[in-house]
């Protein structure tokens, strides 16, 4: 879709953005906030051998590290944008159609073949993001297990009805039913942002036993900002957010605004703001975002989502969740740092849960999986490979 123009920032991550465009004249500088703040909280953490990098719980097993391993791994080239696109298939599910992309087992000849049943990996991207953002990724997995990546209803290419209510509870549902339905075998979701928190929810719901394992890379609090009422950082800003809604919800405004934040100049200060790896904010990276924007319906899905209820809380989530888990958590994110309310839960799950397991990514922002993708391998595919699929 759009949208969110952050490609796979949660919604309330946007909006720190969005309002910064809007009000110009706003005596605020958000960011310098929020990066002063996050720079001293980790020369804290250092100085204090705190829990970037150094803490260790040993009675789950559970180590919340800093991710700069060299561990090896068969990395596979990235992806064409057009040749995901060419090769994506539809599925109909109740009267929208869902655009999805399937790359199978392919092991390298590097790759051992002790791996006779390896688990299948469905691919959940983020807000304003959509298939292609997985491009760096999907080549590399493949050669560990079968490949899934779904754009959301709203999303990519996928439908965009007009008027629809998006919640996140309709995108696990969505999850849910295209695991039931398309795969047919359970599944590890893998998920970003505001993507991480459907396959949260989706793997919450034990009744269907489709969830395999869960690997969230930057986890979001909500679809919006209407979450995160305990961040001082949602505070300060709470009266422009307000009246960011309320602007959104005036059609022709709405649409001036989205027009000026999908301009490819304001996209690439946006996602520059948002990655560790400023290498990474290519031309491509612009494509997946601006393209979907462009679509009939992305403006009323974005506006939907920014303004809308912002779905159930990971904290009241998680403990229901029994399958293993691994989180993964740039350490440069801007919009769900480690100090934050978000950040500081996730960061003591381990702690907590024995199938529960914590890796900070050292100089990586809110897109782990293509900032540096290579940081994400190391610790996925290991984590993967503890996973071997029952069989059926």
């Amino acid at each position: 879709m759009f949208s969110a123009a952050l490609g796979s920032v949660s919604a309330y991550s946007f909006l720190s953005q969005f309002c910064s465009t809007i009000a110009s004249r706003v005596d605020v500088n958000f960011q310098q906030i929020v990066q002063k703040k996050r720079n001293c909280f980790v020369r804290h953490s250092h100085r204090a051998g705190g829990f970037v990098g150094l803490s260790k719980n040993q009675s789950a097993g559970a180590a919340v590290i800093t991710a700069t391993s060299s561990a090896s791994v068969a990395i596979g080239a990235a992806l064409e944008v057009q040749e995901i696109r060419e090769r994506s298939n539809k599925w109909q599910w109740n009267q929208y159609s869902i655009n999805y992309f399937v790359s199978h087992y392919q092991p390298s000849q590097q790759q051992s073949q002790s791996s006779s049943n390896p688990p299948i990996v469905l691919l959940v991207h983020g807000f304003g993001a959509s298939i292609p953002h997985w491009r760096r990724n999907i080549s590399t997995l493949s050669q560990y297990s079968t490949v899934y990546a779904i754009d959301l209803l709203g999303f990519g290419a996928s439908d965009k009805p007009a008027g629809f209510a998006y919640t996140m509870e309709t995108w696990a549902h969505l999850i849910l039913d295209f695991v039931d339905q398309v795969i047919k075998k359970p599944t590890v979701l893998v998920g970003n942002s505001v993507g991480s928190l459907a396959c949260v929810i989706a793997a919450s719901d034990s009744s269907r036993n489709l969830v395999q394992g869960l690997v969230l890379l930057n986890c979001a609090g909500g679809m919006n900002n209407k979450a995160i009422v305990d961040d001082w950082r949602i505070k300060l800003l709470l009266p422009l957010l307000w009246l960011v809604d309320f602007l959104l919800k005036q059609r022709g405004i709405a649409s001036v605004l989205f027009e000026r934040v999908k301009q490819r100049d304001s996209l690439r200060n946006i996602l520059l703001s948002v990655y560790g790896n400023k290498e990474s904010v290519d031309e491509d990276l612009i494509d997946i975002i601006v393209e979907p924007a462009n679509d009939e319906g992305a403006l009323d899905a974005f506006v939907s989502i920014v303004t809308g209820p912002p779905g159930p809380s990971p904290v009241q989530l998680m403990p229901r969740v029994s399958v293993p888990v691994l989180i993964l958590w740039g350490d440069e994110d801007p919009f769900t740092p480690l100090d934050g309310p978000v950040g500081r839960y996730f960061s003591k799950l381990s702690m907590e849960f024995p199938n529960v397991s914590l890796f900070v990514l050292k100089g990586v922002g809110h897109c782990p999986h293509d900032d540096r993708p290579e940081l994400v391998h190391q610790k996925l595919l290991p984590w993967l490979a503890q996973l071997q699929r029952p069989a059926l």
